[in-house]
């Protein structure tokens, strides 16, 4: 089994300074300007009666595309902070694990929309007279379009790590800390990764929806690149739309080279696995950082000082009696969580005590027997969506994660692919099945596919390069090939992945289906029959009620599904698919 390295540095001592520091820390200082410089513009002025009126020229493109990559930005990094704590709680405490995972069922359900009709005007009340409470709004939208799929991937990676690696861990006495940073963290880091850049992916796929707010008759256009998509749309202008393309894939591309890949690079040395790989995933950025003295000079300076004060507390806390050590945490942990879950409970209650009131009366039977109709048709739609990705992206994502050179290629190909705002496909789309008499119906499900096939392909790719090199190489030494690799090996290692990219591709497809089931390019719309395209057309006329029955009925198809089907393949995955 590989060593568990967190630290980023080289395994030599480098002596000086060189020119590699002077890049990381010009880079790290151009970082911090271009913090300050799109962030200033989130804290102007706003009187909450309308935006001034998006500058649709082509000058101001790589601003728009600064500020949405902050916003972008921001989103992950509360996303990870969510996803790392709830997941590990989960997997940590069945109380927790009871009450988290449905909650998590019921939010990935919520489509972004109706987390704007519910949230634009709460921030916009907590920050009053500041643009600050619309940018909130709209960075929590970008949030809720991300942090599903990595709290599901980071829980089932927690709950799938070997038994003997547990107890290694308990038999040198390692503290919760020690546990999580040198086996939790690291054991969850491929299915982290991977999943984290499937979700920030998905953060671009509804980047118009959250920058172009349309709720209660309003339409608040933040500056952003998401925003000028949008007014593109609308003026059905494919000379700005093409140039919104280009800088949206030139961002992910960036984030591709200086991001991603380093990552993935650094995440090899955390396979569970006695041999090395013959193809390690490289990156030029990765080499140039353990080739840096700055990050060596950190370690020896500011990390292992740090390290060394929080063991001597540890060492002072293991001195005082064993009753206080034992029992004061435990309560006090108690406490927290019973207040945290009291205050919970309370706000679901007036939430649903609220809604029931705006329902009153609002709302016959014969309505709501039609929303239901509709959510049968896009369950439909979702359900025939899962089935097919999973034929056609698990093998290629098998074939990608066995081999590290296409995975070069293909990774970057599929962030754009998995970023790719479904409207931007509308101009040829919509032109495309009008000339084919396409029904919109049908033509809606490769739409859904286009947003959210993809968690299933990076799930299926994070699995296979997950798989320890001497497996391998015993199946090739018993000649296992074609149908007998994949039953015996293939299969049964990607399966817990799979299961996870398929939950929250499945519960994306709710989501995506708002902005598939309506197609809009100029004057020419085309709608589907769908409880997507009913929420999309109550949220932009306001309608609380229509809104609120919407989403409950599509919050119960997804909690149904979830726990009729993936929670007892999770369960599955969990009791017979574990590297033991």
């Amino acid at each position: 089994m590989k060593r568990y390295a967190p630290q980023l540095v080289a395994d030599k001592h480098l002596t000086g300074f060189s020119w590699r520091d002077a890049m990381v820390l010009i880079t790290l200082f151009g970082l911090f300007w271009s913090a300050l410089h799109f962030g200033r513009g989130m804290l102007v002025a706003f009187d909450g009666a309308g935006l001034p009126e998006l500058d649709m020229s082509t000058s101001q493109i790589p601003y728009y595309a600064g500020r949405t990559l902050m916003r972008m930005w921001i989103a992950f990094a509360f996303s990870l902070f969510f996803a790392v704590s709830l997941g590990y709680l989960a997997a940590k405490n069945k109380l927790a694990r009871s009450m988290i995972l449905p909650a998590l069922d019921v939010l990935q359900s919520v489509p972004v929309l109706g987390f704007l009709s519910a949230t634009v005007a709460g921030f916009m009340a907590l920050f009053p007279g500041s643009l600050l409470g619309v940018e909130c709004a709209a960075i929590f939208a970008i949030f809720t379009g991300q942090v599903w799929n990595m709290a599901f991937g980071f829980y089932h990676s927690m709950i799938t790590i070997p038994t003997d690696m547990q107890e290694a861990a308990s038999t040198y006495g390692l503290t919760r800390w020690q546990r999580f940073r040198s086996l939790e963290l690291p054991a969850s880091a491929h299915s982290l990764i991977w999943n984290s850049m499937m979700s920030f992916g998905g953060g671009w796929f509804f980047v118009a929806q959250s920058e172009a707010i349309s709720v209660m008759n309003k339409d608040l256009k933040l500056p952003g690149l998401g925003s000028y998509m949008a007014g593109a749309i609308e003026r059905g202008d494919n000379h700005a739309a093409l140039l919104a393309v280009i800088a949206m894939l030139s961002l992910i591309l960036v984030s591709d080279q200086l991001v991603w890949r380093p990552l993935i690079a650094w995440a090899d040395k955390f396979k569970m696995e006695l041999t090395d790989s013959g193809q390690a995933p490289t990156s030029w950025v990765y080499k140039l950082l353990r080739g840096a003295y700055l990050f060596d000079w950190l370690q020896q300076r500011v990390w292992q000082p740090l390290g060394d004060m929080l063991g001597a507390l540890q060492a002072r806390t293991k001195q005082r009696p064993k009753a206080l050590r034992r029992n004061r945490p435990n309560w006090l942990l108690r406490a927290l969580g019973l207040l945290l879950a009291t205050w919970a409970i309370y706000e679901v209650v007036m939430a649903c005590l609220a809604a029931l009131a705006a329902l009153h009366g609002a709302l016959t039977l014969g309505q709501f027997a039609h929303i239901a109709w509709l959510g049968f048709l896009t369950f439909l739609r979702v359900l025939a969506m899962t089935i097919l990705a999973t034929l056609i992206w698990t093998p290629i994502g098998v074939w990608i994660g066995f081999h590290p050179k296409a995975a070069r290629i293909a990774q970057p190909l599929a962030q754009i692919g998995a970023s790719f705002p479904v409207n931007m496909t509308f101009p040829l789309i919509v032109g495309l099945f009008v000339a084919t008499g396409t029904p919109i119906n049908w033509g809606s499900i490769f739409l859904i596919a286009m947003g959210t096939q993809w968690y299933i392909l990076f799930n299926v790719i994070a699995g296979a390069m997950a798989i320890p090199n001497e497996l391998k190489e015993v199946a090739s030494i018993y000649g296992l090939r074609k149908w007998k690799l994949w039953r015996t090996l293939i299969l049964p290692a990607i399966f817990p992945f799979w299961v996870t990219g398929a939950c929250t591709a499945a519960g994306g497809a709710w989501n995506a289906s708002i902005v598939a089931e309506i197609a809009t390019w100029g004057t020419t719309t085309l709608k589907a029959d769908g409880l997507g395209a009913f929420i999309a057309e109550a949220t932009k006329s306001g309608d609380t009620p229509m809104i609120i029955a919407s989403i409950g009925v599509m919050s119960l198809y997804v909690v149904l599904l979830n726990k009729l089907v993936w929670r007892r393949l999770y369960a599955f995955a969990e009791r017979r698919f574990r590297l033991d």
